[in-house]
């Protein structure tokens, strides 16, 4: 039997765990085995600078924190070494973990989390696929720009004919 001290550990990763996959907008659920200390490396100071939390963890504790965060259908992917990606973004996590699964066939998505629902691989594909915020805003100000200048124009030659008549 586990000691106390031992427990007490084990309880707080596992509410640790479920306050990360809590507070998470996105999380991305994979294994890394067979990454090179260099490529592990470079993975994880690329999801550091967009702000992702990338940590490896135990299967029994994270399938115990994902019941306490109310996730269901998260054991079915806990099998093997597991790395569990965090995000407050949407995109971040997944845009990063598939161009990663892209460039070194050894790192493979098993499955995501979106606001507290699994998703299967493919789905967090097609998450990585969303442009950014701020690729988003560019569009949306592209297309208001470029429908107001449409207008500009129409009333411009609308006055413009109005003064010859």
């Amino acid at each position: 039997m586990p000691s106390e001290k031992t427990l007490s550990l084990k309880r707080a990763e596992v509410a640790e765990i479920a306050e990360d996959l809590k507070n998470s907008v996105a999380t991305v659920v994979v294994s890394s085995r067979g990454l090179t200390v260099e490529e592990d490396t470079a993975l994880r100071a690329d999801l550091r600078k967009a702000g992702v939390k990338f940590r490896v963890r135990k299967n029994t504790l994270t399938s115990k924190a994902a019941a306490e965060a109310g996730i269901e259908g998260l054991d079915a992917y806990l099998s093997g070494p597991t790395a569990i990606a965090t995000s407050d973004s949407y995109t971040d996590a997944a845009k990063i973990l598939i161009d990663y699964a892209k460039k070194y066939k050894n790192l493979e998505i098993k499955c995501g989390i979106v606001d507290g629902e699994t998703i299967t691989a493919e789905k967090v594909e097609n998450l990585a696929k969303i442009p950014s915020r701020e690729g988003l805003l560019s569009m949306l100000l592209g297309a208001l720009t470029g429908n107001m200048s449409k207008l500009a124009v129409a009333v411009k030659a609308v006055a413009e004919q109005k003064q010859e008549a």
